[in-house]
């Protein structure tokens, strides 16, 4: 069992820091996807069911200096309420001073306060300890229910949880199960583990796949990243995406992977463009002779079905980035050709964990994200995770 199941709330206010940067309409202000709120319902539930109360902190976008009114956590209030029917949700204007502590200390068995955005005090980035005391004041259990942020060294994600017993402080149900799959995936995988890279840029992703080199059987490379290998390798690639200055890199990421036994699948053909954009010139062509002029946007078919073979055997499936342009519908089928053949050997037994905002957001966009095993809510916490970094966030409530 884990320590938050065991534990018993009643009368009890607890101080959860739960991930409610979420994406809004930059007009209406309307939430447009509210994944992440309600990945943190049962959390708090359980807290409420066991006669205790809440108190939410987050934080959302970007905010530059101070408070900013698109920025703020009262936009969220009525739909978390919705979320929690039946529960009363109050708000604080500010997630430090007077009327926080005056609502916190006032907040009744089964009641939730919602604290207004913790970024607009720039103490909450830097880690500030006085910040965080004061944030620790207000509750007297704190649960860290916000893997989107446990590779920050934040206030309110690693610095407040000295200010709890070993007993008083402790993961959420969303956070243990991000933990629990991703440890499942990294030390615990079962054989043949394929793990599925793409995105623009090899420099995002040298760490992860040094450290995956260690784990995988199989490394699936898709997306702007794989012409720098082709490059590396001599082939033509046209005007594709390329970091020339990573040339050498993707050299050496293929010599250590063969020195490993470790397979990198790299795409034999390209679906390629005569410019970035929808309506452009669109055809076929092996991915290391494109034309100039032109730049490969997606996999093509003989990719889709080498990849597809591989994923559809493998027990284990990590997968972090697209395979091309998934945004533009010309150049969206590699990406949901992968999805497919995830779903399909999650479907057969595989264990699959899917994390990073666009390959996320293309599982639910395919309508795939009830039939993968797990779909990770921390983007740039998991990726650290996968290259062996340690998280503030987890190791504050471990030690």
């Amino acid at each position: 069992m884990s320590r938050f199941s065991e534990h018993h709330f009643k009368n009890e206010k607890a101080l959860i820091r739960v991930d409610f940067n979420i994406p809004m309409d930059k007009q209406t202000l309307e939430i447009t996807d509210d994944t992440r709120m309600r990945a943190s319902i049962p959390t708090i539930q359980k807290v409420l069911k066991d006669g205790g109360s809440v108190i939410l902190m987050s934080h959302l976008g970007r905010p530059k200096n101070g408070p900013e009114d698109k920025f703020s956590l009262k936009h969220l209030v009525k739909h978390l309420g919705e979320l929690l029917p039946g529960t009363t949700v109050f708000f604080a204007n500010d997630c430090i001073g007077e009327q926080a502590s005056m609502t916190a200390s006032m907040l009744k068995p089964g009641e939730v306060l919602l604290l207004e955005n913790l970024r607009f005090h720039p103490e909450e980035e830097k880690g500030d300890e006085a910040f965080a005391k004061k944030l620790a004041a207000l509750g007297n259990v704190y649960v860290n229910d916000a893997f989107g942020t446990a590779h920050r060294r934040h206030a309110s994600t690693a610095v407040i949880a000295e200010f709890f017993s070993k007993e008083n402080k402790m993961f959420g149900l969303l956070m243990e199960k991000e933990v629990a799959s991703a440890e499942k995936v990294l030390h615990h995988s079962a054989s043949p583990f394929v793990a599925i890279i793409g995105g623009a840029k090899v420099s995002d992703k040298i760490l992860i796949i040094e450290n995956l080199l260690e784990k995988a059987t199989d490394i699936i490379i898709g997306g702007g990243m794989a012409y720098t290998f082709m490059k590396a390798q001599g082939g033509k690639i046209g005007s594709s995406l390329c970091e020339d200055d990573r040339l050498d890199t993707a050299l050496e990421i293929l010599q250590k992977a063969a020195e490993k036994n470790v397979c990198i699948h790299l795409p034999a053909d390209s679906i390629i463009a005569d410019k970035f954009s929808a309506d452009a010139n669109i055809s076929g062509s092996l991915s290391n002779d494109i034309p100039d002029g032109w730049m490969g946007l997606d996999i093509g078919t003989m990719a889709c079905e080498s990849f597809s073979r591989v994923i559809r055997n493998a027990k284990t499936i990590l997968w972090n980035g697209p395979m091309g342009v998934f945004e533009m519908q010309p150049f969206q089928h590699g990406t949901k050709t992968i999805a497919e053949a995830v779903a399909a050997a999650s479907g057969e037994g595989a264990f699959s964990l899917i994390g990073g905002g666009d390959s996320v957001a293309a599982v639910n966009k395919f309508g795939f994200e009830n039939k993968v095993s797990y779909i990770s809510t921390g983007g740039g916490a998991l990726l650290e995770y996968f290259e062996g970094k340690v998280l503030p966030g987890i190791e504050a409530i471990n030690n």
